[in-house]
């Protein structure tokens, strides 16, 4: 089976492409490897991937139309998993062009390409941003979506409105996958525990937002992986049980489904913070700062749905994925 991996260079689409390739698929990974943080690092995970002979790498960018159709029409790929975006909630304020460029059109071209070319199956990823400033918890993909706090969030959402608007009318099965802070070896350095990591490596203070009064559903990569993996078999289809009167946002009478996927157990902020001075072996500075614009109070993924069609669960604890992430980042950053 041939499988595109879009983002093959980052933090979710390296680790994916990495377990589908060790169970024997061919992969072709995509990254436009842009500078929003180190290329570096992008770099140095692709190198994990490079020992397979069934992997190849292509440098495009999704908002490259003739290129896309090109891929497409070469490639004739049977499924296709789109991780490639533009990340990041605070940059959407500073860049917001790259976020509709990337995260819109981009996705446009890859929906254009798996119509055309009759992909069996598109998994996307959408994110829990996308639940905005929704105050139930824990978040349900029957939750209402529809109040944004981010141009990152609202460009996820529109994800999901044209993947559905494409299974509607092409019959493309689309299932989308909202994912709750992901961690782990090799993640982005914009991301909490590479911050903190750093900071406190180089005895700087960490900046605690909210003064720590936040909570996030932690999951560890190896998680939302297997995740990923098991949904890819489980190809999207018309449920019977949508009702037009009365629509559930997840599902539908089209080829479309929507998940969240995540830990379920949802961490303060200070406690994760607590978890990574031990497995580092000192203490943090704090600086404690005020509520960044675009971020939310709380994340708190419910997946029984996940786990009803594809037997989805959580199994890594928070400190033993703290510890393999402190593990990585110390070799990586001070002993590589």
């Amino acid at each position: 089976m041939k499988i595109l991996v879009t983002g093959a260079a980052g933090f979710i689409g390296m680790h994916l492409a990495k377990r589908l390739l060790e169970t024997g698929e061919e992969v072709v990974g995509i990254d436009n490897l842009n500078d929003y943080y180190a290329v570096s690092l992008k770099e140095d995970r692709l190198k994990q991937l490079e020992g397979f002979i069934n992997f190849r790498f292509i440098r495009m960018d999704l908002a490259d139309r003739p290129a896309m159709e090109a891929l497409f029409a070469e490639e004739k790929f049977d499924k296709v998993v789109n991780l490639a975006a533009q990340a990041g909630v605070r940059y959407s304020l500073q860049n917001p062009h790259a976020y509709v460029n990337s995260n819109v059109v981009g996705f446009l071209n890859v929906l254009e390409g798996c119509r055309h070319h009759k992909v069996k199956h598109l998994v996307y990823a959408s994110s829990s941003s996308v639940y905005g400033s929704n105050s139930h918890m824990p978040f349900s993909e029957q939750d209402n979506v529809d109040h944004p706090v981010s141009l990152y969030a609202a460009t996820k959402k529109s994800n999901e409105l044209m993947a559905h608007t494409y299974s509607h009318l092409y019959g493309l099965p689309t299932t989308g996958l909202r994912f709750f802070t992901v961690y782990g070896p090799w993640g982005r350095p914009d991301m909490a525990p590479s911050l903190f990591a750093s900071a406190m490596m180089e005895d700087r203070p960490i900046r605690v937002f909210n003064e720590g009064r936040m909570q996030r559903d932690f999951t560890y990569i190896d998680d939302i992986v297997e995740g990923v993996v098991r949904i890819m078999d489980v190809p999207a289809t018309p449920a019977p049980t949508f009702d037009r009167n009365r629509p559930d946002p997840a599902i539908s009478d089209a080829p479309f489904r929507v998940y969240n996927i995540g830990n379920h157990e949802p961490v303060e902020l200070m406690t994760f913070i607590q978890i990574m001075e031990k497995a580092m072996g000192r203490e943090a500075k704090k600086e404690m700062l005020p509520m960044q614009p675009g971020d939310v109070l709380a994340t708190w993924a419910d997946i029984d749905a996940l786990h009803g069609v594809a037997g989805f669960k959580p199994y890594t604890p928070l400190e033993e994925g703290v510890g393999k992430f402190v593990a990585w980042f110390t070799q990586y950053h001070f002993q590589g």
